[in-house]
């Protein structure tokens, strides 16, 4: 293959892999996954065919940080608009953590390369090896499994009935999948091509059929608002602006109760303060909650104390206040942004990064235990029917949680009934980040088989069904509330198969790997030279 054509096909990959996730494009969001995410695969195999494992790592490598980077390129809002750095550290911010996913990718350009003996890899192979990687981002250096190629299919309906038996790595296999056959029918390899896109043709049917056979939902409902209140971020935390922040979201929760609503989920910190702290706070949100006669699940900072008279401890909380006031539960968030929310090896990276960034606070956020289904209770003159009590078991799993599905199982094998998705994207602006993340999101309720209501400060907020498919929706800065009737899910059997049994169809893909890998050792070396990238 001429040096042209392989970097045609490599940046073909890249383009491919950009256009497979949402952006928006004026008033219209793009979202192409639905072809794209079958291309990046396919040109990306085809990019690296003929290369030995070390060659395949290095082309993958620039391959994968060029797509990556460009997925990305909302972290330069995050350091520059934000965090106050220097333009030049933004650009660097987007590559730098473009780095992590194009590692990935390299590992598997060599795995390729190597199982393949730098032909086109098995269809079949290349799937589980792919679906392996992507896996290894949800836990590695603690995770960042943003874009895994199986949130492309987000909109694929057939297809995301995969979820709640393989998670979101189930998407990712068959896509890869049916993107190296169509590799192999572009190299005029067509026997190879026909059992893999045979497989992908009957996992739509069957996802086709499964969707048919739904028995619908459930009697029992809760009539839930999620309030946007579209508080910029430079001024989320500005004194000045604490009391009319806190008048927007009372105005947002009288206009939701006066819609019906009798759960009101506010975004993740939209109380400017906590608490914990401030008894007058605290008693304006009771007042707010005896008032409208409804439940509030409010995001605010929450405070700890150590005996001792030490400092306190922060955590990003969601503080359950019912109709009579009572704050009834608080949940800590527990899976903490890097950087974001806490800085790795403060006393040694502390002094360079705040020269960087003078955004970055000094003092880190506090993880909680961990997911649990908090008890909501709901007034017994407004419970639904069907519900046994007054108490409600839901999740509210907290912004960054989102991307990790095996934390998110934990909710609702906990015994959770829906999820209340609570988050702050005023962070990525007006990029394809906070479409992204809504995908993102989509894919836990499809998981999980159970419904999830959204609450984002700047949006998108939304009511996402048990299969995956965003109900309605608000548009980004948008001051905005939604209404709704939720189904509530008791899980059966402790919840989905992806629910009571988490990654094992990821852990199979590694084991299939580890198989293929001894296979090949077997058979000894190639002995041919290696190819240059």
């Amino acid at each position: 293959m001429s040096r042209r054509g392989r970097l045609a096909w490599l940046g073909g990959y890249a383009l491919a892999t950009f256009l497979a996730f949402p952006h928006p494009l004026g008033e219209r969001v793009v979202d192409l996954g639905f072809a794209a995410a079958w291309l990046a695969p396919a040109c990306l195999v085809l990019g690296l065919r003929g290369l030995g494992p070390g060659a395949a790592a290095r082309a993958a490598f620039a391959a994968g940080l060029a797509a990556h980077a460009a997925i990305f390129h909302w972290i330069y809002v995050v350091t520059v608009a934000y965090g106050q750095a220097p333009p030049p550290v933004g650009v660097l911010a987007a590559v730098g953590l473009a780095v992590y996913p194009a590692a990935f990718v390299a590992a598997f350009g060599a795995g390729a390369g190597w199982l393949g003996r730098r032909a086109l890899p098995d269809p079949f192979a290349a799937a589980a090896l792919w679906t392996a990687l992507d896996h290894a981002r949800a836990f590695a250096l603690t995770g960042f499994p943003w874009a895994v190629l199986g949130y492309a299919q987000h909109r694929n309906a057939p297809l995301l009935a995969l979820a709640p038996y393989t998670g979101v790595w189930g998407l990712s296999f068959a896509t890869v999948l049916g993107g190296v056959a169509l590799a192999a029918l572009a190299a005029g390899e067509r026997r190879r091509a026909l059992a893999p896109l045979a497989t992908v043709a009957a996992l739509h049917v069957a996802g086709a059929l499964d969707a048919a056979r739904d028995p619908g939902e459930p009697a029992a409902r809760v009539r839930v608002a999620v309030l946007q209140g579209d508080i910029d971020q430079g001024v989320k935390w500005s004194p000045e602006w604490a009391d009319r922040t806190l008048a927007i979201y009372e105005d947002l929760t009288r206009r939701a109760a006066a819609e019906g609503a009798q759960l009101v989920v506010w975004p993740e910190t939209a109380v400017p303060g906590s608490p914990d702290a401030n008894p007058e706070l605290a008693e304006r949100l009771a007042a707010l909650a005896r008032e409208t006669r409804t439940t509030l699940v409010a995001g605010a900072v929450g405070l700890s104390w150590s005996r001792g008279g030490a400092a306190p401890r922060y955590f990003d909380s969601a503080f359950v206040i019912d109709s009579s006031g009572a704050e009834e539960e608080r949940y800590d968030k527990a899976h903490l942004v890097p950087f974001g929310e806490y800085l790795p090896l403060r006393g040694l990276l502390g002094g360079f990064v705040e020269a960087l960034a003078r955004g970055v606070a000094d003092t880190d956020v506090s993880r909680g235990r961990g997911p649990r289904a908090l008890s909501i209770p709901i007034r017994e003159d407004h419970a639904a029917p069907g519900v046994p009590s007054a108490a409600l078991p839901a999740g509210v799993p907290i912004c960054y949680e989102l991307l990790f599905p095996d934390l998110v199982r934990g909710f609702v094998g906990g015994g959770a009934q829906l999820l209340l998705a609570i988050t702050n994207d005023a962070w990525y602006g007006r990029t394809g980040a906070p479409y992204q993340f809504l995908a993102i999101t989509a894919l836990r309720s499809a998981e999980n088989r159970v419904w999830t209501a959204r609450a984002a400060n700047t949006g998108v907020s939304a009511f996402i069904d048990h299969r995956g498919r965003v109900v309605s929706q608000t548009r980004i800065f948008e001051r905005d509330l939604l209404v709704a009737d939720v189904p509530l899910r008791p899980a059966p059997a402790g919840g989905s198969f992806y629910t009571r049994h988490g990654d094992l169809f990821a852990w199979g893909c590694w084991a299939a790997v580890a198989v293929l890998a001894a296979r090949r050792l077997r058979e000894g070396p190639i002995g041919v030279p290696q190819e240059r990238a």
